[in-house]
């Protein structure tokens, strides 16, 4: 006879907390957690990896990890794997967000809560917990900073998106978040340039080349994630675009993720202001959610890190909720 979901024989059952939640099977003795990454291409996941473990490591977790290589046949086979070896939690970074909907339903019918790490799956009836930034606000108060820097300067501006992959929802957020803005402040801003990058530093130097040499006037810059900083840095020096705050040449220049490099550029007034994802609570929000689905407790589907923006006006008084200042200060002392 096939078991349901709510006929589990392994272990402690554990009652659903909300329509829709499958019972867990409750730990017992030691217990593990899978940490589930679809690569480490960026600083933020190298820093979200890391602060993961950490956060496990206090609590008394044991943690494995794998990385698929955004490859989701192969991240589909780490989760049944990990099933197989009977893990209590499995946190999870997906490429695709309708390809990881089997997983989900895997880990359910396993009774394995599964919470999807800064990138949300595609809707379904199978029940997971996403921690996610609200990219679309933080967007919004970055992009608003930005232009609140073009009203004081005065003039004409001519602006340029560098856009993530959109089958990826942060991406998604984030350009609506930016045309949220300009498009209440089209007397001043006009955008001449949507530049996909597909989340590929080499795709996003080619493309913000080809922009700067169709609008050489580009002069509000704004990209979906830090991580492509070093290629467009690189893109403006070619342009002799690359100056900092108060030279009569600079561009208006806004990112999203609060990284290292965010940091440096915001310290040496080339960046007027970045999207910060709080980091060190999305993890903590992951971990929480395994724990209280473990319990029995009611877990919603969403919770969100409200993040913020950090600018020139305010970078010393928020800059140690920034991770990339963390990080900074590692390598700085």
């Amino acid at each position: 006879m096939r078991l349901t979901r709510r006929q589990f024989t392994i272990g402690t059952l554990v009652a659903a907390g909300t329509a829709g939640m499958p019972l867990y099977v409750k730990a017992q003795g030691k217990k593990t957690i899978a940490v589930l990454f679809d690569g480490l291409y960026s600083p933020f996941w190298v820093a979200g990896l890391d602060v993961i473990k950490q956060d496990l490591s206090k609590r008394g977790y044991e943690m494995v990890q794998a990385i698929s290589d955004k490859d989701d046949n192969r991240q589909f086979e780490q989760v049944r794997a990990m099933l197989a070896r009977k893990v209590d939690g499995i946190i999870i970074v997906q490429t695709d967000s309708n390809a990881v909907i089997p997983a989900i339903k895997a880990a359910n019918e396993a009774g394995v809560p599964m919470v999807h790490f800064n990138r949300p799956p595609a809707k379904t009836d199978a029940f997971s917990v996403a921690v996610v930034a609200d990219n679309r606000k933080i967007t919004n108060a970055t992009v608003e900073h930005m232009v609140e820097v073009a009203r004081k300067q005065g003039g004409k501006f001519k602006a340029a998106i560098l856009i993530g992959n959109l089958g990826d929802p942060n991406a998604i957020g984030r350009r609506d978040g930016f045309f949220d803005v300009v498009d209440k402040n089209k007397d001043i801003i006009d955008v001449v340039a949507r530049i996909p990058t597909e989340w590929n530093a080499d795709v996003a130097f080619a493309g913000l080349t080809n922009a700067f040499q169709a609008n050489p006037d580009i002069n509000f810059l704004f990209t979906s994630s830090d991580f492509l900083f070093p290629q467009i840095v690189q893109a403006m020096r070619v342009r002799n675009k690359f100056h900092p705050i108060g030279h009569k040449d600079h561009v208006i220049f806004g990112g999203f993720d609060g990284d290292a490099m965010a940091y440096e550029l915001l310290k040496d007034k080339y960046l007027d202001a970045d999207g910060v994802q709080d980091l060190f609570k999305e993890a903590e929000l992951a971990v929480n959610a395994i724990v209280d689905l473990q319990e029995g407790k009611t877990v919603e589907r969403v919770l969100l890190d409200p993040g913020f923006a950090i600018h020139q006006a305010n970078l010393e008084q928020v800059r140690d909720r920034m991770w990339g200042y963390t990080i900074y200060k590692q390598k700085n002392g």
